[in-house]
C-alpha cells in the first residue's frame, strides 16, 4: 500500500534545479581570444610575406638561392669563402649565363638576400604556426570542431613551402631566366587561399558560437552567395596577376585604355619559340595583359552590381562593409592603369599587389557580415 504524503511535505527541499543555459557556449569554448591573437598574427606575417615575395620577382632574386634546404639554409652565408660557394652555384644557373654573367659578388648579395629573407619569412610563419597550434592543443584550449581546422591552416603551410620549391626548380633548368608563370600563379594563389581561411577564422573566432548562430538567422543568403561570387572572381583576378607578372607583361603596353593604339594587342597568340595556341594565353605577353585588363573591368562591374544588392541591407555595419569594397575596387583599378602606365614600376607594382590583398580581405569582411550581420540596439537601430 502506497504510503499517504502529507499536504506540506518539505517540496522545497527537492525542488527540481533550474535548468543550466549556454547549451552552445557551454561545451569546448576553448581560448577563443588567444587563437584569435594567434590568427591575427599568422595574417599579418602572410601579409608581409606577399609583400616580400612580390619584391623578390620584380628584382629578378628569386633565382639566386638554387638549392631546397628547409632546416640549414636558415642560415645564410657567414663569411668570404661561403659568399663564394653561392655565388658559385648562382654562376652555373641559366639566369646568370643567359641574363646576369656580368653580375659581381656585390650584387649577387643584393639578391640573395631578398630571396633569403622571402624564405625565412616562410619558415617563421611555419614555427609560429606550429608553437601555436602545439601549445593550444596540448592544453585543451581549442574549441570544440576547430581542431581540424586549425590543422590545416598549418597543413597548407607545408604544401605552400613545397610549392615555392617547385616554382623556383622551373627556373633552374634548360634557358630560363625566370620561374614558370603558371607556377607563380599556383604559389600566389595559394597565398591568397591561406590568407583567406586566416582571415576567415579570426573573424568567426570573433564572436561566440551562440552569437554568429543569432546573427546567422539576421543573414541575408542572396548577398552571402553574391559575395561568394564576387570572392572567386576577384581570386581569379588575382591570379591572373600573376602571370603577369610571371612574364614581366606589365613592362609591355603602357597605354591605356588602349594597348599601343589597339584594343586587342597584335600578335596575341604569337610565340617566339612556336608552341601550341593555349600556351598564349600563359606565355604571351599582350595576350596575358588583355586578359588581366578584361577581368578588371568586370570585376569592378560585378562589384558594383553585387553593391547596389549590399544598399538593402538592414544594418548600416554591413552596408559600410560593401561601400568599402567598391571604394576599393575603384582605388584597384586605377593603380592597375597608373601601374601599366609606368611599365611596372617596382613601386607602383607592389602598391598594386598590397592592393589585391587589402580588397581581398575586405571582400571576405563583407561576405562575413552578409552571413553574420552585427546585432544592433534598440535606442540606435540595427548597428
Amino acid at each position: 500500500m502506497a504510503k499517504t504524503r502529507a499536504i506540506f511535505e518539505e517540496v522545497e527541499a527537492k525542488a527540481p534545479e533550474p535548468p543550466r543555459g549556454g547549451g552552445i557556449d557551454g561545451r569546448g569554448k576553448g581560448a577563443r581570444r588567444g587563437i584569435r591573437a594567434w590568427l591575427v598574427g599568422i595574417f599579418l606575417l602572410i601579409v608581409v610575406m606577399i609583400a616580400v615575395g612580390g619584391l623578390t620577382r620584380l628584382t629578378d632574386s628569386g633565382l639566386s638561392i638554387t638549392e631546397w634546404k628547409p632546416v640549414t639554409g636558415a642560415i645564410p652565408p657567414l663569411n668570404e669563402a661561403d659568399w663564394a660557394v653561392e655565388f658559385a652555384k648562382y654562376q652555373a644557373s641559366p639566369q646568370y649565363l643567359l641574363m646576369n654573367s656580368q653580375m659581381t659578388l656585390e650584387a649577387f648579395k643584393g639578391i640573395f638576400w631578398w630571396e633569403w629573407g622571402h624564405r625565412q619569412l616562410g619558415r617563421l610563419i611555419g614555427l609560429v604556426w606550429a608553437l601555436g597550434f602545439v601549445g593550444f592543443w596540448a592544453a585543451g584550449k581549442i574549441p570544440v570542431g576547430w581542431t581540424g581546422r586549425l590543422f590545416g591552416v598549418g597543413a597548407l603551410i607545408g604544401v605552400q613551402g613545397a610549392l615555392g620549391w617547385w616554382m623556383v626548380s622551373s627556373g633552374l633548368v634548360g634557358s630560363m631566366i625566370s620561374v614558370a608563370s603558371y607556377r607563380l600563379a599556383t604559389h600566389l594563389g595559394m597565398a591568397f587561399v591561406i590568407l583567406g581561411l586566416v582571415a576567415w577564422y579570426a573573424l568567426l573566432l570573433g564572436r561566440s558560437e551562440a552569437e554568429l548562430l543569432q546573427a546567422r538567422r539576421a543573414g541575408s543568403r542572396k548577398l552571402f552567395g553574391m559575395t561568394t561570387g564576387l570572392m572567386h572572381f576577384a581570386f581569379l583576378q588575382i591570379v591572373l596577376g600573376a602571370l603577369v607578372a610571371g612574364i614581366d607583361a606589365g613592362r609591355y603596353f603602357p597605354t591605356w585604355p588602349d594597348m599601343n593604339g589597339q584594343f586587342f594587342p597584335a600578335d596575341a597568340f604569337y610565340l617566339p619559340d612556336g608552341g601550341a595556341v593555349w600556351q598564349a594565353f600563359f606565355e604571351n605577353a599582350g595576350l596575358v595583359q588583355f586578359m588581366h585588363r578584361m577581368a578588371g573591368y568586370l570585376l569592378v562591374i560585378y562589384g558594383f552590381v553585387v553593391w547596389l544588392r549590399a544598399r538593402k541591407a538592414s544594418q548600416p555595419s554591413t552596408r559600410m562593409a560593401y561601400h568599402l569594397v567598391v571604394l576599393m575596387l575603384l582605388a584597384q583599378m586605377t593603380l592597375g592603369i597608373y601601374t601599366a602606365l609606368s611599365a611596372a614600376q617596382v613601386h607602383l607594382a607592389i602598391t598594386h599587389q598590397i592592393g589585391a590583398v587589402l580588397l581581398w580581405v575586405l571582400i571576405l569582411r563583407a561576405r562575413h557580415l552578409a552571413a553574420y550581420p552585427l546585432a544592433g540596439s534598440i535606442r540606435k537601430g540595427t548597428a
